[in-house]
Formats: structure tokens, C-alpha cells, sequence
């Protein structure tokens, strides 16, 4: 275990001689860092946590009390090989949320981007890759192999179908039941399209047209009552084809489980 005279490491916590902890950790009572797990600088474990074998975590972590990560796939094929779960710099993860690590099968690695907020009792599933910047409220739970690209929201309560692809910018409802994929930048409550997220890309910095491009390219999609190969067809004949747009058009080519709302 790699040790920095500015580390906080309380008597009742328990740090395997395999650990690799970065400077300025702080390990709160009982928590415990098992072998091969990795800690990066100016981290804080709170009380009662697991960081289970194979989890890395980057830099200014927050992991609350009562938390596990990088606990084994709760999936019946998992036959106990090595396996990762890598957690970014600057997130949070609050109490009693549970991180699994990734399976041989599904590439081994389950993966949660920097800048996260993961709120209480939120559920990372096997084989998932979360991008930068997304917020999760309270209680939401992921399947296996679930793909959350940046800047995502999700409401308190929702749960993800196993294979789901949710697009950028997208903001799911709270209670919300995902069994589609989502795509970039709008609101969904899990099963229906409720619009373009206006509000939230204007906070992030979208113009006018930027976000008036976007609301074009879903009205073929959404609104004029065309089938997917024809609002694709649509937008390639009608609209200039910006970045965002692009973005949209090569999210429909990637999606294996249809889109919500169709």
C-alpha cells in the first residue's frame, strides 16, 4: 500500500497492504479498501464504505457513508475473473449506492465519467459506461451493459432497461421506465417523447439556433407522423445538417432498441 504522511486514515478502517492510495486521502471508522483497489489524491471515504478489489477511483472523490464500490456483477455468468470499475475525477457518490464491477463478457470494465453526481441508493450495473457530468437522483437503477453519454439528468426512481442508450442532454423524468433508447437532448418521462430540453441546453449554453435546429430535426421525427427511415430521410433532404443534428441523425444509426415515443 502506497502511503502519504497527509493521509487521514481512521484506526477502525482497514487499507489492504495491496491498495494503492494517491495524497491527501481521507478514510473515515470501519470503512474498508481492499486489495488492488486505487485511490486517487485528495479523495474522502466516509464511514462504513466499501471500495471493493479493481475499483480505481480518479482524483477529489466523494464517496458517502455506507456506499459500495466496485462490488462483484450481480449476473449469473460471472465466474469470478478480474474485472474494473473506474470511477472519474470530481464525482460524488452519496450514501448507499453500489457500483459493480464489469464482466469478461461484456468487456470488463464498468465505467462512471468525472464530474458525476450520484445521489442515495443509486444502482451502476454491471458492463455500464456513464459519461461526464451526469446527475442521477435518488434511487435510480441500471441494468446490466446500460450507456449514458454527458450531461444527462435522470429523475429519483427511474430504472433502465438492460442495453439502453440515453443521448446527450437528454433530462428522464423522475419514475420513469426506460425500456428504449433515448436520444440527445430531449425530455422523456421513459416512454414517450415530451419535447426538446430547451431550458437545459440554454443553461448550458446552446444558442437560439443551435437549439431551434434541434427542435426541426425531431418535428420530422416526432411530429409529421413519418416513419424513422423517412424522418431520416427527411432531415437529410431538409435540413442543413449542423453538429447537433449530426449528432441526432448517428445516435438513430446506433440504436439497437428503438427510440421512446415510436
Amino acid at each position: 500500500m502506497e502511503r502519504s504522511d497527509s493521509n487521514r486514515i481512521h484506526s477502525t478502517a482497514i487499507v489492504d497492504a495491496d491498495a494503492e492510495l494517491g495524497k491527501n486521502v481521507e478514510v473515515g471508522a470501519y470503512s474498508i479498501i481492499e486489495g488492488n483497489a486505487k485511490i486517487g489524491d485528495d479523495c474522502r471515504i466516509a464511514s462504513s464504505v466499501l471500495i471493493a478489489q479493481y475499483a480505481c477511483l480518479g482524483d477529489r472523490v466523494e464517496v458517502h457513508k455506507s456506499a459500495v464500490v466496485g462490488s462483484i456483477p450481480q449476473d449469473l455468468k460471472f465466474g469470478g475473473e478480474k474485472s474494473d470499475l473506474i470511477v472519474g475525477n470530481d464525482c460524488v457518490i452519496r450514501e448507499f449506492c453500489t457500483l459493480n464491477r464489469g464482466t469478461g463478457e461484456g468487456g470488463g470494465i464498468t465505467s462512471v465519467g468525472s464530474g458525476c453526481l450520484l445521489m442515495a441508493y443509486s444502482h451502476v450495473a454491471h458492463d455500464c459506461y456513464l459519461g461526464d457530468n451526469i446527475i442521477m437522483a435518488n434511487s435510480v437503477n441500471m441494468a446490466g451493459h446500460v450507456t449514458i453519454e454527458d450531461n444527462v439528468i435522470i429523475g429519483g426512481l427511474s430504472v433502465m432497461h438492460q442495453f439502453c442508450l440515453i443521448g446527450q442532454h437528454a433530462f428522464i423524468g423522475g419514475l420513469a421506465r426506460v425500456s428504449r433508447d433515448v436520444p440527445p437532448y430531449i425530455i422523456t418521462v421513459g416512454d414517450s417523447y415530451n419535447g426538446v430540453n430547451s431550458i437545459g441546453l440554454k443553461r448550458r449554453g446552446f444558442t437560439s439556433s443551435q437549439v431551434r435546429s434541434i427542435k426541426n430535426a425531431y418535428s420530422f421525427i416526432y411530429r409529421k407522423k413519418l416513419n424513422l427511415t423517412q424522418a431520416v430521410r427527411a432531415n437529410h433532404d431538409e435540413m442543413e445538417i449542423t453538429q447537433e443534428v449530426g449528432i441526432i441523425l448517428d445516435f438513430i444509426e446506433r440504436s439497437d432498441r428503438g427510440l421512446v415515443g415510436i
